[in-house]
């Protein structure tokens, strides 16, 4: 009753990084530019509402995730590796006093100074405000919200062992302290081999993951004001590589859901053929996707911005919200 689902999903892009990449920036990969995900666009026309913690944060992504681009890398998600551990190196050592830490940041602060005034440019002021924004939250109390083991033991067992769901719990703890853009990564559907062993061991923890966070959402009153996305490169053959009982890519056709804020759940919009291959009715572009994001967060998808190289861009290409969705 949460969810809508949107099985005519469909890309040109039948490879995992191209697809990935426009998946997450709405835009087709190109060798001369580097588009910014969706995250960054949330950061750079929404702002932070909590002051302390980023407004974009990865988790689980790996070496491989999508930054900010042509944007200032400010809008960059900060990566979390392991969400049971949380954010790495946000204390001081031992052996370092809180004067000692002090006394080495005035140091820096007025070796640098000259620097920056020399060389006024997005890069240098990245770098110094990467400084002022860590130890901030250094110094915060908000840095309590990458603890997951503050949670009691029936929500650390509801949702489950696996790196998936702590890092769905991770996000719901995040969101809950005002960051805005949250990603959570599930690796391990590219199926070529072993499809009917390895395709049940994936559904389970994707499923306790999924289906925890939208009840605790639910239960905290937060699911109205939050919108929950899953998303996929593409989707996998309808017919069977009978030599390795495997699927291989298809960008024809494949399935992602909302559920949340502003979408009429407990629905299903268009459908594919009888054999899945098509789809058959109300098909769905990423780009369309996308916008349907960007509308449903309240950003304007007009909003032109214009990359370094004076091209004009905006949130979700030429995509267009899929109504048939939305409350």
């Amino acid at each position: 009753n949460k969810i809508a689902l949107i099985p005519g999903m469909h890309t040109t892009q039948g490879a995992h990084e191209q697809a990935q990449y426009l998946l997450h920036t709405s835009y087709v990969k190109r060798g001369t530019i580097s588009h910014p995900c969706l995250g960054s666009w949330v950061g750079r026309l929404s702002g932070k509402i909590n002051n302390t913690l980023p407004s974009n944060v990865s988790i689980s992504g790996g070496s491989n995730i999508v930054g900010s681009g042509y944007m200032e890398s400010r809008y960059s998600p900060l990566p979390i590796g392991n969400p049971e551990t949380g954010l790495q190196d946000s204390v001081l050592p031992d052996y370092v006093s809180d004067d000692q830490f002090q006394s080495r940041l005035h140091m820096a602060e007025k070796m640098n100074a000259s620097f920056r005034q020399k060389y006024n440019h997005k890069d240098v002021r990245a770098y110094t405000a990467m400084y002022s924004e860590a130890v901030k939250l250094m110094n915060s109390a908000d840095l309590n919200a990458f603890d997951i083991n503050r949670e009691p033991d029936y929500i650390l067992e509801a949702y489950g062992e696996h790196a998936f769901g702590k890092g769905c719990l991770l996000a719901r703890r995040l969101v809950e302290n005002n960051v805005r853009f949250v990603e959570v990564n599930l690796g391990g559907w590219d199926t070529h081999n072993d499809n009917f062993d390895r395709v049940p061991e994936q559904a389970e923890i994707l499923d306790v993951g999924l289906s925890t966070l939208l009840e605790d959402l639910t239960m905290r009153g937060m699911l109205e004001s939050t919108l929950v996305v899953l998303g996929t490169d593409f989707g996998r053959t309808p017919d069977i590589d009978t030599g390795r009982k495997g699927r291989n890519h298809y960008p024809k056709a494949y399935t992602c859901l909302m559920a949340g804020a502003g979408v009429a759940g407990g629905q299903r919009y268009g459908k594919t053929d009888k054999k899945g291959k098509a789809p058959e009715e109300n098909p769905v572009r990423v780009v369309d996707f996308n916008a349907t994001i960007a509308y449903l967060m309240g950003l304007p998808l007009d909003k032109v911005i214009t990359s370094p190289s004076k091209r004009p861009f905006t949130i979700a290409d030429k995509g267009r919200p899929i109504h048939g969705i939305i409350a």
